[in-house]
């Protein structure tokens, strides 16, 4: 049984900030731009992803009139555009952060947003509250497959029976179970239910030291 607590990893959109409001804000500019109306069957493709990741499904959906890379460089200068300019942290999140400060528990911020994206955060929430940081382009794969938890995991130099992620969508989440961590959701776009090594919270207000010292310790 696994009793130390020996870090926590942290995703960033629509976990620690309510950036995912901004993120859809972008999304949908650009698919109006492109004559699109964005639908609940989008979402999947478009919540918790990479940037080339929609950029690929928006081009799909113009039937070739347009190039993922093209898509890209402008979903990305939107989103970094909207986030410069509105930065809020979700409830509960600089008091965790803090408490694992004082406790001295090393913290991983893993996203799937570019650097320049990850850097404005960073400049808001407190570079110093994290040990390493992962943005998406720093690994082989980003989410849904393990690499930006593995390497956050490589650089803390900890197991992940001994960490816990913290996560709000479907593709975060799958990315930090593949990578063997236990995953605490905070859903925020997409319902996520409780299963093995993973446990749902309404937010990070629920969230506190002794719980996750707890959900290390049920491994």
């Amino acid at each position: 049984m696994h009793t130390v607590l020996r870090a926590v990893l942290f995703d960033m959109d629509g976990t620690l900030v309510d950036t995912e409001r901004l993120w859809r804000q972008a999304v949908e500019e650009e698919s109006l731009s492109l004559g699109l109306t964005l639908t609940e069957a989008d979402l999947p493709h478009v919540t918790g992803r990479a940037i080339e990741d929609t950029a690929a499904h928006l081009a799909a959906r113009t039937a070739g009139r347009t190039r993922p890379a093209r898509l890209a460089a402008s979903l990305e200068r939107r989103f970094t555009h909207l986030v410069r300019g509105d930065v809020v942290p979700l409830p509960g999140a600089e008091a965790l952060l803090a408490a694992l400060e004082a406790a001295g528990v090393p913290t991983a911020l893993v996203s799937a947003s570019p650097r320049p994206v990850v850097d404005t955060v960073l400049t808001a929430l407190g570079r110093h509250r994290f040990t390493t940081t992962v943005a998406a382009g720093e690994t082989v794969r980003t989410k849904p497959f393990p690499d930006p938890y593995q390497a956050a995991l490589t650089a803390l130099g900890a197991p992940p029976a001994d960490c816990v992620a913290v996560e709000d969508s479907p593709t975060g989440i799958a990315s930090a179970e593949a990578a063997r961590c236990t995953v605490l959701a905070v859903p925020s776009v997409t319902a996520v239910r409780p299963a093995p090594h993973r446990t749902v919270v309404h937010s990070l207000l629920d969230v506190d030291l002794a719980l996750l010292r707890r959900l290390v310790a049920r491994g």
